[in-house]
């Protein structure tokens, strides 16, 4: 029940995968035969990225994942323009994965002007707030597509047009919805798209970074000049054909997904809030990725939850597996408004096509029983218990 955190890699994409870690092994920089081979396989894996998304393959960029696609578009407009005598200052939202807010900070760190925009209660970004930030000074402004801990999908068709409207490039972390739900960038009009493999069935290790046709941005890696020189390094072949194989994959079952994994979570939602009092879920009901449940249940301290869960063999989270190690309370969820109670009684499940309903009977079952032992010896018993 953690599938925001990985995916398991599909059958297809270890298969494709396979012979370019056995026998075709050349690096694609190399002009003979092995190497043209390797090449060949990236030239597809990239028209593949670019299909499952409405762009044109030569607007892929390969990164490592979504966060080196992230630090990309930000560090790599936010150079480019310092050198170019353009506009500097970004605007990004108080709602971001670290991915986007610590390359964030760093550039504030160096002299960069930073806005954050606050959020609803509910996690979403509102464009009249946007609108009010952003001033012709603005070179770029990132707002993630879906948010990584309680899944609300933001508005970004609007927002993208009040940031065109400034004079100011638009950049979208899609990490969490790339491969879920229907994305076309020409008709979001957004200007830069951070993608990750692993979140869509695909392997680890392995992300792009859509660029718009014209846009220029500074490298944040040099060397060998790969990737039009926007990320130097050797290609990691057999990574980028999986994720290549997973968004061919995603593109074809999306219908499929979206279905099957919202009945599950609807499904799911409704027994938790019908079976353990004293539980909220939180986030958008209606504006949210198909895979997302997040909630708070009151009394009871998210981190218990989860050894507890995990003692069941129920995998869950409380927000972000990029950040869980530092033990920091949801910034999120802080952002959202919400309480230091509601915040430390906060639970993520998240759901993908290899879930079932009776694994779902089973979590709500164990979920229960564990939140009600919790309770028994909780300071907040006597409220809740």
């Amino acid at each position: 029940m953690d599938s925001a955190a990985s995916t398991p890699v599909a059958d297809e994409v270890i298969e494709e995968m396979m012979p370019f870690l056995k026998r075709h092994y050349g690096n694609p920089s190399s002009i003979h035969g092995f190497g043209r081979e390797t090449s060949r396989a990236i030239q597809l894996a990239r028209s593949r990225v670019a299909t499952l998304i409405g762009a044109l393959p030569r607007e892929i960029t390969f990164t490592s994942g979504g966060t080196e696609a992230d630090n990309l578009a930000l560090q790599g407009v936010a150079f480019h323009n310092r050198n170019s005598g353009k506009p500097t200052s970004i605007i990004t939202s108080s709602l971001e994965h670290d991915a986007v807010l610590e390359p964030c900070k760093e550039l504030e760190r160096m002299g960069f002007r930073l806005t954050y925009l606050p959020a609803t209660g509910d996690g979403i970004v509102k464009p009249s707030v946007l609108k009010d930030a952003i001033s012709p000074d603005v070179a770029l402004v990132s707002i993630m597509y879906a948010n990584n801990e309680v899944g609300t999908v933001q508005p970004i068709k609007k927002l993208c047009e009040i940031a065109h409207e400034a004079g100011a490039l638009f950049h979208t972390d899609a990490v969490q919805a790339a491969g879920k739900i229907p994305i076309n960038v020409r008709e979001l009009g957004v200007d830069l798209m951070s993608m990750s493999s692993h979140k869509i069935n695909g392997p680890k290790g392995v992300g792009a970074l859509f660029i718009r046709s014209g846009l220029e941005l500074a490298p944040i890696l040099r060397g060998g000049g790969q990737e039009t020189s926007l990320r130097s390094g050797t290609e990691n072949v057999p990574g980028i054909v999986g994720f290549g194989k997973a968004c061919e994959l995603a593109g074809g079952r999306m219908d499929q997904y979206r279905q099957r994994v919202t009945e599950l979570r609807d499904y799911l939602v409704n027994r938790v809030l019908k079976d353990i009092p004293h539980s909220r879920l939180n986030g958008s009901r209606t504006d949210r990725i198909p895979g997302n449940a997040h909630f708070t249940f009151f009394g009871v301290n998210g981190e218990d939850l989860i050894i507890k869960l995990d003692e069941n063999g129920i995998a869950a989270s409380t927000g972000s597996a990029c950040s869980v190690k530092r033990q920091k309370p949801s910034h999120v969820l802080k952002a959202m408004g919400f309480s230091h109670e509601e915040i430390t009684g906060s639970l993520r499940l998240s759901l993908g096509m290899q879930n079932t309903k009776e694994e779902i009977e089973e979590v709500v079952s164990s979920l229960s029983r564990v939140v009600s032992e919790l309770r028994l010896v909780s300071p907040f018993k006597s409220k809740y218990a």
